[in-house]
């Protein structure tokens, strides 16, 4: 490895840190603790990474020079190995001095065996900051190998609430009730429903064309590339078969025979390894029926889209799947555990709900509007059916512009704006 080239990128990002100018996230990462911050690309990683350093260093604990930084995306190091990572240390010391820096290593799933090299620094006292667009990273085995002094968290895209603040919009206490901002909120609510919430999309009106680009790279990059996949069709197909899908549980098998119907020819185990690859990759996740046995669980799945706006590169006039989708979302962030399921879909018999939350005793269907008596009726009467067998604290049906209270069989059930909901 050139030592040259390793202290150029140092000082490269030393100056490109200091000129960025950040939108600041409500993240708080502790000076004694260390961090593995995992989730899909450009969801906003790197600049947590920017925002710790600078909040360092406008707090007077740190200095640039205090931090060595890394991006293991930068091609001019693509071949660098773990054996190789000590000479970072080396590379900073020689530049800075025998002082024990902040170790920021970005994307570094790119490197087979970096836990081992980041353990030995967390033994060694060194504060760490690990990113990853890779979920294997939340796994029991990767948190065992690290030895248990790291906090892992997912990053997401900018939640609705961040859209705001961006914008320059934060709703307090009671805003409901205060016209001009409950307009603001209101007005701004459709950008976000379709272009989702990546940030760098928030200035530009090439929004589709830069998701477009990221679906690429995720796909070129984090799947085809990695995984070394000869049928890149086969798996562009079942992206598109699983957008078309959203809101559907769907089995394994059902994506064979859609594909083989295509003309392509492909097996359950292959299709199985690509659902895994596009969960690990962050692009989408699946919960399981909660009426299913352990078994099914594994297999039939509802799916869904990590960002609207990935989701809505597959749409044309899809605004109930966009709806459910953000709602899934947003109940995975709160909810989520990789290793227990805690939120899931129910369809057993007559009742089909979109998504119950057992810890919490929580119900809610994604439905874009109540205004037949055909819709009005099924999502209400999922709900009263359900609580007649599993008892609910709550129950909510989400919609995209709609507000009212109903009670039915001694059910409660509160009709909500999604974009009011996403804010509460």
């Amino acid at each position: 490895m050139d030592k040259n080239l390793i202290k150029t990128i140092i000082g490269e990002k030393h100056h490109e840190i200091a000129q960025v100018e950040l939108v600041k996230r409500p993240v708080l990462y502790e000076d004694r603790m260390s961090y593995v911050n995992v989730g899909i690309r450009r969801a906003g990683k790197s600049w947590l990474l920017y925002q710790d350093i600078k909040q360092r260093i406008t707090d007077g604990k740190s200095s640039f020079e205090d931090c060595l930084y890394v991006n293991f995306e930068d091609e001019r190091i693509a071949d660098i190995t773990s054996k190789e990572l000590g000479q970072l240390l080396d590379c900073y010391q020689e530049m800075f001095g025998l002082r024990k820096p902040l170790v920021y290593l970005d994307e570094v799933q790119n490197i087979d065996g970096w836990e081992k090299f980041v353990r030995r620094l967390a033994e060694a006292k060194y504060r760490i900051m690990v990113t990853g667009s890779n979920a294997k990273m939340l796994s029991k085995e990767i948190a065992s190998s690290l030895g248990g002094s790291f906090v892992i968290r997912e990053v997401f895209p900018f939640s609705w609430k961040e859209y705001l603040s961006y914008h320059g919009i934060f709703p307090g206490n009671n805003w409901e009730f205060e016209p001009q901002t409950r307009l603001a909120v209101r007005t701004r609510f459709e950008d976000y429903f379709y272009n989702g919430g990546f940030a760098e999309t928030f200035p530009i009106v090439g929004k589709r064309e830069w998701l477009t680009s990221l679906l690429q790279k995720i796909l070129m990059g984090d799947i085809i590339s990695r995984y070394k996949i000869r049928n890149d069709r086969q798996l562009r197909l079942l992206v598109r078969k699983v957008a078309d899908n959203v809101m559907q549980p769907t089995a394994i098998s059902r994506f064979e025979h859609i594909i083989k119907s295509s003309g392509e020819k492909i097996s359950t185990p292959t299709v199985k390894d690509y659902l895994e690859y596009l969960e690990e990759c962050y692009l989408i996740y699946s919960i399981p029926n909660y009426a299913s046995a352990n078994s099914e669980q594994e297999t039939l799945r509802k799916r869904y889209f990590m960002d609207n706006g990935l989701l809505n590169l597959y749409m044309y006039k899809g605004e109930t799947k966009l709806l459910e989708n953000l709602v899934a979302l947003q109940l995975r962030k709160k909810y989520w555990d990789p290793e227990e399921p805690k939120l899931f879909f129910y369809k057993r018999g007559g009742v089909d709900l979109d998504f119950y939350v057992p810890g919490e005793n929580l119900a809610v269907q994604a439905s874009y509007d109540l205004l037949t008596r055909g819709t009005r009726d099924r999502e209400v009467n999922a709900l009263v059916d359900f609580s007649k067998v599993f008892k609910l604290d709550r129950a909510l049906i989400v919609t995209y512009d709609e507000e009212e209270t109903i009670e039915k069989d001694g059910l409660i059930i509160e009709v909500i704006p999604v974009w009011k909901w996403l804010l509460k």
